[in-house]
């Protein structure tokens, strides 16, 4: 698959989207257009199933949607908060961390830079792009398991880690595409491109060397 049928089942999924869920954390943007929640949620969402992570992050912005009120929790009330997210344990305290940076060094705002969201201990380029696009509406690529995945399944690369995918995209989709990637393949993945027994009989992207009809 080359750049240009790249970009096809991108405009292809974006005909198919309205069938399908829409991740948690595109909700949430949509919602509350605050990006300190679409940090937290991202935060949560980390080796989650959607619909875990939804629940918890509903539980914790009841108690805390900002900064100021997460510092004021325990460990331990915000691990009974998001329970039972993936490293809940872990999440709890990176939870409290972050926000309490963000209230010593940014004023309670989430930064709207890469380098500066990577500084945070907890976020790699996954959750740091997805803020930025979801939260800022920034030209960014979150490559999470779905867009990696589903990319290399396409043919568009070959590529062993999602670093290497996103940097791939970067070179090969231009910039206007970028921020719309995440959104589309995860719902996508989710719904019909599965890992294990993808649903190519109800799949209408073109040039998918899975499927025998394309």
């Amino acid at each position: 698959m080359n750049s240009k049928q790249f970009i096809e089942n991108i405009n292809i999924l974006k005909e198919e989207y309205p069938k399908w869920n829409a991740p948690i954390v595109t909700l949430i943007s949509i919602q509350t257009k605050d990006p300190y929640k679409v940090l937290v949620s991202t935060i949560l969402s980390l080796r989650t199933k959607d619909e875990v992570t939804a629940k918890a992050s509903y539980r914790i912005f009841e108690k805390a949607d900002t900064p100021k009120k997460m510092i004021k929790l325990s460990e331990e009330e915000i691990r009974k908060l998001i329970y039972p997210v993936g490293f809940y344990r872990q999440k709890s305290k990176t939870l409290i961390d972050t926000s309490q940076i963000l209230i010593d060094k940014y004023d309670s705002k989430v930064p709207d830079t890469l380098d500066e969201l990577l500084a945070f201990k907890g976020v790699g380029r996954k959750t740091a792009n997805l803020v930025l696009a979801l939260g800022y509406g920034q030209d960014t690529i979150c490559v999470d398991t779905h867009v990696h995945r589903i990319s290399n399944r396409w043919g568009i690369h070959t590529t062993k880690t999602p670093e290497e995918t996103e940097f791939s995209l970067m070179e090969k989709i231009p910039k206007k595409h970028w921020k719309v990637i995440n959104d589309l393949m995860v719902a996508f993945g989710q719904t019909i491109c599965r890992p294990i027994g993808p649903k190519c009989e109800l799949c209408k992207v073109k040039n998918c060397p899975v499927r025998k009809d394309s």
